[in-house]
């Protein structure tokens, strides 16, 4: 059965899998210091896929290492870069290939999604939606209800944001430190968990409200998409509506490059 083995290669993991016709099989990921080791690891007992597509914001350098694991396969992998408008979004970006592959992966997958929840014959029109990855990098991206991407956010995602401290400051117990959140910090350590929390909680309630008054609606008419290896960190803090998806850059990729290969 022909397969596609679909790539997401970030800041500091690898996330990867393979779609057939019926849908999502064999998924996993790995540090971006042991790529090295993949085809005899993890992508040893693959079947060769019929295609490679990806996005890599990692650099020309994890590109070739990614690529010398598939030398076995001989096949080429795509790599996906941003354009002024594909998949049913329009990049707002004054230089559109300037936008980071990942992101516009996932605002593809999150249009698809968009598109999912309207019914014309039942009066109900696309939500617009906030994209929110939360990795090393907090990135929060804002789509229209038309699918016009309007433009978006980054920060230090949590982790880099604590570390910062570590790095620019005296005296603050970061490299031990093991807060937690609370409303109302009571000891160094949970005062900088729950900064960290709030800036990014913040940053993200209040693109929502932008992105709810462009449309002249409610903050709650704004939906919001939410991924990252830190999410579970930002779920009890943020306001429904929200879906949180695990693979949407992933998604993405297929929504860009082989749209037959998700469902409907």
């Amino acid at each position: 059965m022909n397969h596609i083995l679909v790539i997401d290669a970030g800041n500091a993991r690898l996330k990867w899998a393979t779609a057939n016709r019926y849908g999502w099989s064999v998924s996993g990921s790995i540090s971006n210091s042991n790529v090295g080791v993949l085809a005899l690891t993890h992508w040893q007992s693959i079947e060769p896929p019929s295609r490679v597509i990806g996005v890599n914001v990692a650099g020309k350098a994890m590109q070739h290492k990614l690529e010398m694991q598939m030398v076995r396969w001989r096949v080429r992998a795509e790599w996906l870069a941003p354009q002024a408008k594909a998949a049913g979004v329009k990049n707002s970006y004054a230089d559109p290939s300037r936008l980071g592959a990942d992101r516009w992966a996932a605002l593809a997958a999150a249009r698809r999604r968009q598109r999912r929840t309207t019914d014309v014959n039942a009066g109900v029109a696309p939500m617009p939606c906030l994209v929110v990855g939360l990795g090393t990098a907090a990135t929060i991206d804002a789509l229209a209800a038309d699918g016009t991407f309007l433009g978006g956010l980054i920060l230090p995602g949590f982790a880099l944001m604590r570390n910062s401290l570590a790095t620019n400051t005296a005296g603050l117990p970061l490299k031990i430190a093991k807060g937690v959140y609370a409303d109302f910090p009571t000891s160094t350590e949970d005062a900088i968990s729950s900064g960290t929390v709030q800036a990014i909680r913040g940053a993200i309630a209040e693109m929502r409200v932008l992105l709810a008054a462009h449309h002249g609606i409610d903050a709650s008419g704004v939906m919001l998409l939410v991924a990252g290896g830190d999410a579970a960190v930002f779920l009890p803090h943020l306001t429904e509506p929200l879906t949180l998806v695990d693979n949407l850059v992933l998604e993405g990729v297929l929504a860009l490059a082989a749209p037959e290969y998700l469902p409907e």
